[in-house]
């Protein structure tokens, strides 16, 4: 097995609304091999995302693997609805940090 961060597999980490009381998360992998591995060994699941994001799985709407762009989509509940009071990040673009951290074996 062979140590990977995902800074270094993917060419997109991405956050952006999906409504103002949603979050979507978008991992673009630079190629169709890694992609598949990722996606066969099932790297990305509730069980991983909700706690670099500190939410119950509960608040996972949707986690796709979209094979035609190699990518995988993460929906969640937004912990502040965007523009509401105290909320930092009206448009949720920069919400992908945790994901930038993320290593895993394969």
């Amino acid at each position: 097995m062979m140590e990977y961060k995902l800074t270094d597999i993917a060419s997109v980490i991405r956050s952006k609304n999906s409504g103002p009381y949603e979050l979507t998360f978008d991992v673009i992998f630079k190629d169709f091999e890694m992609y598949e591995r990722v996606k066969a060994a099932n790297i990305f699941n509730p069980a991983m995302f909700a706690p670099l994001y500190g939410i119950p799985e509960s608040d996972i709407i949707s986690l796709v693997y979209f094979d035609p762009a190699k990518a995988v989509k993460i929906t969640i509940i937004r912990p502040i609805p965007s523009g509401a009071l105290g909320e930092t990040d009206v448009y949720g673009a920069q919400q992908h940090a945790p994901l930038m951290g993320v290593k895993f074996e394969l």
